[in-house]
């Protein structure tokens, strides 16, 4: 029977969970790199066993792990993370011109061939890339190109926080950036275009025409159709059907459409989950509800999925990459929050437990689904 591994990322270590393809009894392992943040941790598709991790300390800075058994064990990797030929400038909170400069790793994306080849996105916003198991990193230097004197950090910095990689052109990559837009190279990352065209920012962006600027929270695809893609904005639940190129809203009757996470059904392309949060002010459900909504349409007509979930006195958050699916054939569905609660439906959405409660804050999760 297959298993599931779903790798935890807090704010003090990073944890492990592992259970049977029933998903009813759970194994808990960690904390790995206690009291340290471990902003993203991720395996590589190819060798289930070989993951990296982002740690970060306040006080000792950015540190990538890898671990080539599973998570049993780690070994600190290459970290230099240096901006290619003068970074220049970028846009800060006032509108002035900012220095870049290198804060932490937001987000790993492992190659879907090669387990040595790793997509880095960092603060301040750059996209970078290993090929050597993470001992080495260089800078895709064409995005920063994109009109980066422009760009503009979101509330939580300037963090290149989405990477997808299109299975079926090698060549096609997609970024998001907090609060710079979403991007597309189609070259293999030499050049890069914003796709923004339909993306709507009264409030941030006084220019209705703008192709920078725009807070985008996530952006998820199937990887059967990598034409289409679904974006959870700062406001609005968005979808494109040309890799970027258009966008229209399909928030419909969600309660509130601010939010962080959004994920696809892994044998649904048309199914869409997202999880609500009241408003860019006020970080939990609406209603103190925590309330994961499902979408069978690909977006516009949504219903909220409460079995299990807390529905009273719940003012949690949960961050844009801290929900993951399996494809298992009953699809799994996971997310975290920043209450320390992982939960896990087994039935896609239907209905939910906790696997785990009282982690510290959840930054990310991730599911690994092994044979």
């Amino acid at each position: 029977m297959s298993s599931v591994r779903v790798l935890v990322g807090t704010r003090k270590g990073a944890f492990i969970l592992t259970a049977d393809g029933q998903r009813d009894r759970w194994e808990v392992s960690g904390p790995h790199f206690a009291g340290l943040q471990i902003y993203h941790a991720k395996g590589s598709p190819v060798d289930p066993d070989r993951i990296y991790a982002s740690q970060v300390s306040d006080w000792f800075g950015q540190q990538i792990q890898r671990s080539n058994d599973g998570g049993q064990t780690w070994e600190p990797v290459g970290n230099e993370f240096k901006y290619d030929g003068t970074p220049g400038t970028h846009q800060w909170y006032d509108g002035t011109q900012h220095p870049w400069e290198f804060k932490r790793v937001w987000h790993l994306e492992p190659s879907l061939t090669d387990p040595d080849t790793v997509y880095a996105g960092i603060e301040d916003a750059g996209l970078f890339k290993t090929a050597d198991g993470g001992r080495t990193w260089q800078e895709f230097p064409g995005l920063r190109a994109a009109k980066g004197h422009l760009w503009q950090p979101g509330a939580g910095g300037m963090c290149l926080h989405t990477i997808i990689l299109d299975p079926g052109n090698p060549q096609r990559i997609f970024v998001a950036i907090s609060a710079a837009g979403a991007f597309r190279t189609d070259d293999g990352g030499q050049t890069w275009k914003p796709i923004t065209h339909g993306l709507k920012s009264a409030y941030e962006i006084p220019d209705p025409k703008a192709d920078v600027g725009h807070c985008v929270h996530h952006i998820a695809m199937h990887p059967s159709r990598p034409g289409v893609l679904f974006m959870q904005k700062h406001w609005d639940v968005m979808r494109s059907d040309n890799a970027g190129e258009m966008w229209y809203e399909v928030s419909g009757n969600l309660p509130s459409d601010f939010g962080f996470p959004i994920d696809i059904h892994a044998h649904e392309p048309e199914t869409i989950y997202v999880v609500p949060i009241k408003s860019d002010s006020e970080h939990y459900p609406p209603d103190g509800k925590l309330r994961v909504y499902r979408s069978r349409t690909g977006g516009n007509e949504w219903e909220a999925l409460t079995n299990g979930l807390p529905q009273e006195h719940c003012y949690v958050n949960v961050l844009r990459d801290a929900m993951a699916v399996d494809s298992l054939d009953s699809c799994g569905i996971y997310f975290g929050t920043t209450g320390g609660q992982v939960y896990c439906s087994a039935d896609g959405g239907d209905s939910w437990k906790a696997i785990v409660r009282d982690l510290p804050a959840v930054l990310s999760v991730e599911v690994q689904t092994l044979p």
